[in-house]
């Protein structure tokens, strides 16, 4: 439906990853590598699906991870994303460079939210965004550490996908013959970046594309004592996004963060790189029961989640998860995949005889 209604560059933006998409497929593929046991006779007629996520409880053991420029994909952008997440009481996330700001996505839910960080070069611009977090109530800053340069995104290159989108000469027709998108995203509010336009005009009044924007705008010399830094000046509950090997975990247990996201920026940045799931239990070995661990990537099923948390994780995430809803219908798009989600992951439990996501266990797991 995504795919339908969006012109081909901006469809393109959100299914691609880098190079040759491999790590992309191997982020879904992973689950196929473990099998769940299941028990019976268990008497399943009341379950309850709720855990606790970084300080707050989360109706499902499941994260909407923060992604970028929503408002290309669908006029409402952020906030059908966020009204959808407080509908079903689940985590959510706004990216540094979200088309709502972060007042205006506080305003719309008390429910948990974290705010995405990219590090700039502009060190004032990172002050801001921290301490607009702190006025407008954000429960938690998720530090992206996977960008220092940006992935080939082959997809984009050949598109010339810019935010904002141009319409370049090669992608017209497209635009042309998806009507309701281009009206939308003409005669509708105008796309800004709100959360990076007091400071600067990249994304916003001057069109780049996401590799040059973080070639040219992020801070290439980000180190432990960068993230050590933020995670005191931010002061509340802290998460490193993109963390994939096992020393990496220990690093942020010794800095204090409060979570780690193990993701590769959905297969997006190393082509060629791990799976998060696949990680996952050699991170748990290493740091399990000292941090909280989110699988974050390739979650397209209900079953995903349950598996994830049986090798040890806290709760799984991920982001095309909603966003080709998103594209295809808007708030009820999203509320639709999450309806999905939590149907299976509700039928799953009862089928492997487990009434509380604290019972999905290792045992429950075998690998192939």
């Amino acid at each position: 439906m995504a795919k339908a209604r969006l012109p081909w560059p901006v469809f393109d933006y959100i299914d691609g990853a880098a190079d040759d998409e491999l790590t992309k497929g191997r982020n879904t593929s992973a689950f196929d590598d473990a099998d769940l046991v299941p028990d019976v006779l268990a008497g399943v007629a009341e379950i309850d699906t709720s855990c606790t996520i970084l300080g707050r409880k989360s109706a499902l053991p499941l994260v909407l991870s923060p992604t970028a420029v929503q408002r290309a994909f669908h006029h409402e952008g952020e906030t059908a994303v966020a009204k959808a997440a407080a509908k079903f009481g689940l985590w959510f996330g706004i990216s540094s460079l979200a088309t709502r700001s972060i007042e205006e996505i506080a305003a719309l839910t008390d429910g948990p939210k974290m705010f995405q960080l990219y590090v700039h070069k502009d060190k004032g611009l990172n002050t801001s965004m921290i301490e607009r977090c702190q006025a407008s109530g954000f429960d938690a800053i998720a530090l992206t550490v996977d960008t220092i340069v940006s992935g080939k995104r082959e997809r984009c290159l050949r598109s010339g996908f810019t935010t904002p989108p141009r319409f370049t000469p090669s992608a017209v027709w497209s635009y042309a013959t998806r009507p309701r998108w281009t009206l939308d995203y003409l005669l509708r509010e105008k796309f800004r970046l709100p959360n990076l336009d007091t400071h600067v005009s990249e994304g916003t009044g001057k069109a780049v594309s996401i590799a040059e924007y973080f070639n040219t705008m992020l801070d290439t010399s980000m180190d432990w004592d960068t993230a050590a830094r933020i995670r005191q000046d931010w002061g509340g509950k802290f998460a490193l996004k993109g963390v994939m090997s096992a020393n990496d975990a220990r690093r942020a247990v010794e800095i204090g963060a409060d979570a780690i996201m193990i993701s590769n920026h959905g297969g997006r940045q190393l082509d060629g790189s791990r799976a998060p799931f696949d990680q996952l239990r050699e991170i748990v070995d290493t740091v399990g029961g000292e941090i909280e661990i989110i699988v974050d990537g390739g979650v397209r099923r209900g079953t995903h989640v349950l598996k994830s948390l049986c090798a040890g994780a806290t709760a799984a995430s991920g982001g095309r998860l909603y966003l080709y809803a998103l594209a295809a219908a808007g708030q009820p798009g999203v509320e639709r995949a999450i309806g999905i989600l939590k149907d299976e992951i509700e039928r799953g439990m009862r089928l492997m005889g487990v009434t509380s996501v604290d019972q999905l266990t290792p045992e429950r797991l075998r690998w192939r």
